[in-house]
């Protein structure tokens, strides 16, 4: 393998992982205050120990995710400083942002919740969780403002230096502002929504199973699954604004994962085709008339351009290359996603409509447990068709992926292959750890979930 492709593995390795944490952060958090909240205006104890109990969840999720994350970072000098020399009179506002008013904001009084339980007022505690849950949401909102500026560049201008050009903000509000910002955001947040709810439910389903004596778990079935419902629905409601958005300005993406190899009017959604990217053509192909110019364009008669047509419209403008992100990647990665998800939703819809019938039945539960991989899948696949479909930019139209690779003098492959090797075996031990953690809180089930958490010195151990 080239200098390229292994630092393109790193990094989608490392970001992979650590986004498994980042979505369950975002929903769990706002899950776990609302059980806190009904405890505080209820005083029912049962409130209290699913607060505790998920709460030890959401710690481990949380404290893998910090780990990860910060490795994470490492990437940008290590493997693509050149891409760091580009982008970081840009990135540099909007991420001291996120680590100083929304990652801090959210660790500290994370901290006062854990510590704080018995020397707060129940008022003041409940505080905590609360803006635990809105800065992780502020601190994504961040991240994503980086982002859209790697989608769709905007606010800067392209200044010459001793290394070559780099971008330099010039107005800050039209980097906050970036239009792909509010297309993505309400997406991933939301997306991150229904990952906590299926967590959530997938755990209690577990529970049930194992000693059906915990019926407070049953207590959350509905109001998780009404929650996890209308997340997916805004989810389902985003992703068709970023769509479009994605259709207009960077009509590669939309082209690759349909494989719509050639402009065509009226374009049809293909439901599943066999992809043959050396010949360019697709194989047998089950397909809804319209469906593409739909939901490109909310028009079915509009012309949605074609990959050989945008290749060559690419090589006019930028020169000779590849601006063709690979097909068949690109086509199951979005099928994964919005299968996955409209399975979910329709299971979520059912929950919510009979939750009373259905929470009689063991296969029910079993039903809810299976659920709990596919908002993974979903947020995976997801990102991966957002940044693979970007290629060969690493900021869409200005810099390419190799442009903004350390040069080799500085890396070679060797040293790239032992550190992805290094990463690799880092997380997969990191991975055991959290699954291990993870199954053995779930395990000792609600009938020892008082004793499990009443400790607080556990609790610091975990995080």
């Amino acid at each position: 393998m080239d200098l390229l492709t292994l630092a393109r593995l790193q990094f989608a390795a490392t970001t992979i992982y650590h986004f498994l944490f980042v979505p369950l952060t975002l929903g769990l958090s706002f899950i776990v205050a609302w059980m806190q909240y009904k405890y505080y205006k209820t005083k029912d104890k049962g409130w209290d120990t699913l607060t505790r109990y998920f709460g030890t969840l959401f710690l481990i999720n949380f404290s893998l995710g910090v780990v990860t994350g910060i490795v994470q970072e490492f990437q940008f000098g290590m493997n693509w400083s050149n891409y760091s020399r580009f982008v970081g009179d840009v990135f540099g506002a909007p991420l001291a942002i996120e680590a100083l008013a929304a990652f801090f904001l959210e660790s500290t009084f994370l901290g006062l919740w854990i510590f704080g339980r018995d020397k707060l007022s129940p008022k003041l505690h409940l505080a905590t969780i609360w803006i635990v849950a809105i800065a992780a949401s502020i601190s994504s909102l961040w991240i994503i403002i980086a982002n859209s500026f790697m989608q769709a560049p905007t606010g800067f201008v392209l200044r010459e230096s001793a290394f070559g050009p780099r971008a330099e903000m010039t107005n800050f509000f039209e980097l906050i502002s970036n239009p792909h910002v509010w297309v993505q955001f309400p997406h991933v947040l939301a997306s991150g929504f229904a990952t906590g709810a299926i967590f959530v439910l997938a755990i209690s389903a577990i529970n049930l199973l194992i000693n059906k004596k915990n019926d407070v778990f049953k207590r959350l079935i509905r109001p998780v699954a009404l929650f996890a419902l209308i997340a997916l629905l805004v989810s389902v409601w985003a992703g068709d604004g970023q769509g479009k958005y994605i259709a207009k300005y960077q009509p590669m993406k939309i082209a690759t994962s349909e494989a719509l190899w050639d402009t065509t009017e009226q374009a049809p959604f293909s439901i599943f085709s066999i992809i043959d990217e050396k010949r360019k053509t697709n194989g047998i192909s089950l397909e809804i008339p319209y469906g593409l110019s739909i939901l490109a364009f909310n028009d079915p008669n509009a012309t949605v351009r074609g990959i050989n047509d945008l290749q060559a419209e690419y090589e006019q403008t930028y020169g000779p290359g590849d601006y063709t992100p690979p097909v068949t990647l690109m086509y199951y990665s979005f099928r994964i996603m919005v299968y996955a998800g409209s399975f979910m939703l329709l299971i979520m819809l059912m929950t919510v409509i009979f939750a009373k019938k259905l929470t009689g039945h063991a296969w029910f539960y079993i039903l809810l447990a299976v659920l709990l991989p596919l908002p993974y899948l979903c947020n995976t696949f997801g990102w991966i068709f957002t940044e693979v479909g970007r290629q060969p930019w690493v900021v869409q139209g200005l810099l390419t992926l190799q442009d903004g690779l350390t040069t080799a003098s500085s890396v070679g492959t060797t040293s790239m292959l032992i550190s992805l090797i290094g990463f690799v075996i880092l997380y997969g031990i990191l991975a055991l750890i959290d699954v291990t953690l993870m199954v053995n809180y779930i395990k000792k089930g609600f009938a020892d979930i008082d004793e499990s958490v009443k400790s607080e010195s556990e609790v610091l151990i975990t995080w």
